[in-house]
């Protein structure tokens, strides 16, 4: 199969745990999206606006409504993720599935790039969410979530289950809109170090005192551009200091057949060279697999996604 990858952005993966790649997802894609969440967008403010919540929004773009709802205390971030929350399940716990989405998890420059570090059969992880990061400036005192706020420094392997530790996994930050260092871009300290401790604090992050930060990286890119790095990639993101939210994705892929590390997730099949008739390519089902798994684990104890305690002694 032809690569999408040269031999020397392999290397630099395969040695410093990082690739930044232009141009991956064409205009045609970032703006089917973009169309899918201002429909989002539009139905969740007039429910808010009926509610008395917010004032009318007829003159106010998808921006503007992002930021008027957020100031009046209304949650957009659960309704417009792709996918249930780490924390409580209800049977009514909304989310985000919709067919450009899809087409975007499964966009074949992409997995053709994934393909290139991954080998050729791969599952779409169901570690992911959206990212829709308000100017610093205006974010509550109390604003904690690190989809909504900067990120603390933490591995993606460590914010998952230990039955992931071994799978060959690749995380995909998908910029919707330029990043840039001044409104939070992705930080990473490169090399591919051991697992690093973690603690459950405002959010799960690497222990203090176990990282250099002095090597952190900040990786700009442009709209339609991605960021590549291996689960044991330290990474951050920097806080957004602009007049502008800055949105991307974060999904992930590993290796058909291996644990997903959030087991009680739904996964798919996005590519299979061995067996093309397993790719699920229907975003209908992808949505009713979510919609089943809200169903089994809204009544059932409360599944925690990680497996880190505030009481260990490197928190103290």
């Amino acid at each position: 199969m032809p690569l999408m990858l040269t031999s020397e952005q392999v290397h630099q993966f395969d040695t410093q745990g990082y690739l930044v790649v232009d141009n991956v997802l064409d205009s045609a894609t970032l703006d089917a999206v973009k169309a899918e969440y201002t429909v989002l967008l539009d139905r969740l403010y007039a429910g808010w606006q009926a509610e008395g919540r917010v004032p009318p929004g007829d003159h106010l773009d998808f921006w503007q409504k992002l930021l008027v709802s957020y100031r009046a205390g209304c949650d957009w971030f659960q309704p417009m993720d792709i996918s249930l929350p780490g924390g409580e399940i209800a049977a009514d716990t909304p989310f985000h599935f919709g067919p450009a989405v899809f087409d975007m998890l499964t966009n074949p420059r992409l997995l053709d790039m994934v393909e290139d570090l991954l080998g050729p059969e791969l599952t779409s992880n169901p570690i992911q969410h959206v990212r829709l990061k308000p100017p610093a400036d205006t974010l509550h005192g109390d604003e904690l979530r690190a989809h909504v706020t900067s990120t603390d420094w933490h591995q993606d392997r460590a914010v998952a289950h230990e039955d992931g530790d071994r799978t060959q996994m690749v995380t995909v930050w998908l910029a919707i809109s330029d990043a840039t260092v001044e409104n939070g871009c992705l930080q990473v300290v490169p090399g591919k170090p051991r697992m690093y401790p973690h603690c459950p604090q405002k959010q799960t992050a690497i222990a203090p005192g176990h990282l250099d930060m002095d090597r952190a990286v900040p990786l700009p890119v442009k709209a339609g551009g991605a960021v590549l790095f291996h689960p044991l990639t330290p990474h951050a993101s920097l806080d957004n200091r602009s007049d502008a939210f800055r949105w991307s994705f974060d999904i992930r892929f590993n290796v058909t057949g291996q644990p997903t590390g959030r087991g009680h997730f739904p996964s798919f099949v996005a590519r299979s060279r061995s067996a093309p008739q397993t790719e699920e390519r229907d975003w209908r089902a992808w949505k009713a697999s979510w919609e089943a798994a809200r169903a089994r684990l809204a009544p059932e104890p409360h599944i925690p996604i990680h497996r880190w305690s505030a009481d260990s002694p490197v928190c103290a």
